[in-house]
């Protein structure tokens, strides 16, 4: 049955377009039915413990078959276990592996090492203890800046010596890799992966060609400038590691369940090898991505997240024994009067969450638009004038994570990076970060969403610390103008009272927690990174205020945005209607078969006439009892298999006769829809048992026992089964007769009209997809006049 669109659109300039696309691609996938999963995963071990309890003797003794059964189930429990440290080793030496050559291309853009090109600059001034030392092995591409500039924006771009490039071409060469080889290695990829997790299926999502191609470009998209970060994409990477070994093992990859075990789990380890975290890995996964909440997932978890910071932090990729570039540790404490200003970086980090997911959707909308057909010179162009901009700021022309290392110091503890620490330039260091914070926080809302591996992560940090060590200064400023002042008097003199470095540090969980919206994981991740307890309560404070700015304001995080604008079916918890019943949603004009007096040729015909995922079958034409419900892929696996004497003529009965079917003799002890998730060997012989001339019994595949709830139910509720038990379909029953079926696309569709009908529209075009919109017609007009001057000058030749 053809699914209808819901199309948003407004009047503007006297001309008709779409203001949001539909709810798109509902028909381009298929969702997990979990409760189908769950019976077919119960059949499976009902029969494993059948086979196992017939290798016993005839008087129940112990034969050699019986040992071997239970020297395979041995071997099948440790099974997971050992499917989960694999996954977390690869997953560590594919972390280790990416930053060593990140760190390398990042520096290259700068300069060479004269001992080795392969060497970065850490490794090639390797016994240099200072920064501020000359090491005479590292060598400039320049020492002017004028021709540094040229070189570094515009030279380098297009002609550069063998095995050196730079911005704008490390951004070609990622884009086009993801462009002709793995679409999907595009993005940050955690807003698919929940879905996923919630039993959305996507196919090569989390494919070995995606794992490579992003493991690839990640680097360079990270070495090209762009305001983006590895974090998100380095969960992506994660999960496709545990897709793909998982895929090795028969008894975890035939199980829908044990699969997203694994990714989950996988997950929890993308987070840990990113940030050196691995407990907060493993609340990011609790909080983040697990719809629904279970200890045996969290202790995978836990483990996974283990190996892969343990296999990092082996290989050491930095050789300074952290586990990521901004690890710091601080020597004093807080005091109470700075609680003020905590409640300020809360602030900025609701309010920056709430700017940055509103105007990101409308540069996704406008990129929909005009720039679907034109990724790779989109971040060709956003690479190059990245590094035209943030050249002349000095925090935007280094790496976001060394920047991020570098504020997050005490000043006493070599922190005082150019100049950062001196009293006579805090002035002009205050409007260097605060340009830092605005620049970057544009180029962020214009570059996250590009065809290229892009996350959010460290560049909503870098954005947060720069704000933060702003507002840090100026507090240390305010102090020793004010020492006397009652409000310091908890001060020490004889030691610094203002630590710069935490206000950074705090910022920047601000903003991670405004723009993703979680709040115990950030917490956790920033005590991994500086091992202080002092400082939990400090960004408990931060965190919380940050969530009431946010709630306050009705913000989503940028993950659950980015579903919504994709249109990918899956509810979220907060997801709600009220005063609806279930009768106003659901499908009444259905397909369905009957429970007998159908043909083999009639189910042909119907199977060829529809594309629905199922069919309810209902006692007879005259009766619309609820009789069960048969997925199509089983109707079409039983149709296109079946060894026996089928013709077109073959009635087909899809209600078990009698529990005492002697011909059943596979199962015939085990309830209807037994034969769901079955063996090969198993199927094969239950298709040799239930086929004849008269009669082809399909009711060993059919579910006579499906979800059902009354019409006059309220959607509320519907809402909520769907979200806790994942079911596909749920059917819709009056008495016990059929009336109508709702599936979670049903639901979404029917909010989204809603909300259009009413005031509020998710996402309406803003001030500032009216502006690209002005810029676009403007540059292609533009674009159209030089083509059309260009030609009349030759013509004139």
């Amino acid at each position: 049955m053809a699914l209808e669109a819901v199309n948003y659109r407004r009047q503007q300039d006297g001309e008709e377009y779409e203001e949001l696309e539909q709810i798109r691609r509902y028909e381009d996938f298929t969702t997990i039915d979990w409760i189908q999963e769950s019976t077919a995963e119960r059949n499976r071990r009902i029969r494993e413990e059948r086979a196992r309890l017939a290798c016993r003797g005839p008087r129940g003794e112990i034969t050699p078959a019986w040992i071997w059964s239970q020297f395979r189930r041995l071997l099948s429990a440790g099974e997971s276990g050992f499917v989960i440290t694999l996954v977390g080793v690869i997953i560590g030496i594919n972390a280790a592996l990416i930053s060593i050559v990140t760190k390398w291309l990042s520096d290259i853009k700068m300069g060479y090492c004269a001992d080795g090109w392969w060497l970065n600059q850490q490794f090639c001034c390797w016994e240099i203890d200072s920064e501020e030392e000359f090491c005479p092995s590292w060598h400039p591409w320049s020492t002017l800046t004028p021709a540094r500039w040229l070189l570094y924006c515009y030279l380098r771009e297009f002609y550069l010596p063998t095995l050196i490039k730079l911005q704008g071409i490390f951004a070609f060469v990622a884009a086009h890799l993801v462009r002709t080889m793995a679409k999907y290695a595009a993005g940050s990829g955690i807003s698919e992966i929940k879905c996923i997790l919630a039993g959305f299926v996507m196919q090569g999502f989390l494919s070995f060609a995606t794992l490579v191609i992003k493991s690839i470009t990640l680097p360079l998209v990270i070495a090209s400038g762009l305001s983006v970060g590895k974090e998100g994409p380095s969960v992506h990477m994660a999960c496709c590691v545990g897709a793909v070994v998982a895929s090795w093992f028969q008894k975890i990859s035939r199980s829908q369940g044990k699969m997203r075990e694994v990714i989950t789990a996988a997950s929890a380890a993308g987070v840990a090898v990113a940030f050196g975290s691995p407990i907060g890995g493993v609340l990011f996964s609790i909080e983040e991505m697990n719809h629904m909440f279970r200890i045996k997932t969290m202790w995978r978890s836990f483990v996974c997240a283990l190996v892969a910071t343990f296999t990092l932090s082996v290989m050491n990729p930095f050789r300074t024994g952290k586990l990521v570039l901004f690890q710091v540790t601080y020597s004093r404490s807080w005091h109470f009067f700075e609680i003020i200003f905590w409640v300020i970086l809360g602030i900025f980090g609701g309010l920056y969450g709430a700017f940055v997911v509103k105007f990101n959707v409308q540069v996704a909308a406008f990129r929909r638009k005009h720039l679907e057909n034109h990724g790779v010179a989109e971040a060709v162009i956003l690479a190059v004038l990245t590094a035209m901009v943030g050249y002349f700021n000095r925090f935007l022309r280094i790496d976001m994570t060394e920047m991020m290392s570098i504020l997050f110091r005490e000043c006493e503890g070599g922190g005082d990076y150019n100049q950062l620490c001196q009293q006579s330039v805090q002035w002009s260091m205050v409007n260097s970060l605060l340009l830092a914070t605005i620049i970057r926080m544009g180029f962020l809302i214009i570059s996250y969403g590009s065809k290229v591996p892009a996350g959010i992560f460290v560049p909503s940090m870098a954005i947060g610390a720069t704000f933060g060590r702003m507002v840090g200064i100026i507090v240390k400023a305010i102090y020793l103008t004010n020492q006397q002042s009652g409000i310091f008097s908890s001060c020490d003199p004889d030691l610094p009272c203002i630590t710069p470095g935490t206000y950074a540090l705090l910022g920047a969980a601000a903003a991670l927690s405004g723009v993703m919206r979680i709040t115990v994981t950030v917490v956790v991740i920033m005590f991994e990174l500086t091992g202080a307890l002092t400082y939990i309560l400090p960004t408990m404070i931060v965190i919380l205020v940050t969530k009431a700015v946010g709630d306050f304001i009705g913000t989503r995080g940028i993950a659950e945005e980015t579903i919504r604008f994709n249109g990918y079916p899956i509810l979220e918890q907060d997801d709600h209607s009220l005063d609806v019943a279930v009768s106003e949603v659901m499908k009444k004009d259905l397909t369905v078969l009957y429970a007998s007096g159908m043909q083999v040729r009639d189910v042909e015909q119907i199977l060829s006439s529809t594309d629905v995922k199922g069919f309810p079958i209902v006692a007879s034409k005259s009766s619309r009892v609820l009789s069960g419900y048969i997925g199509r892929p089983e109707l079409r696996y039983v149709l296109g298999r079946h060894t026996g004497d089928i013709t077109l003529e073959t009635e087909c009965s899809f209600d078990r006769q009698g529990s005492e079917d002697q011909d059943d003799y596979v199962l015939s002890n085990v309830a209807s829809g037994s034969a769901l998730g079955a063996e090969e060997e198993v199927a094969a012989e239950l298709l040799e048992t239930t086929g004849s001339n008269d009669v082809l019994k399909l009711w060993p595949w059919v579910n006579q026992t499906p979800l059902t709830i009354p019409m006059r139910l309220p959607l509320e509720i519907v809402m909520q089964l769907f979200k806790r038990m994942g079911p596909r379909v749920i059917l819709v029953e009056e008495r016990g007769k059929l009336t109508g079926l709702v599936t979670v696309k049903d639901v979404l569709r029917f909010n989204a009209a809603a909300q259009d009908s009413g005031s509020y529209r998710q996402w309406d075009s803003g001030e500032f997809e009216e502006i690209l919109e002005v810029a676009w017609k403007w540059l292609a007009g533009a674009a159209e006049t030089a083509v059309e001057r260009w030609r009349s000058v030759l013509r004139l030749r």
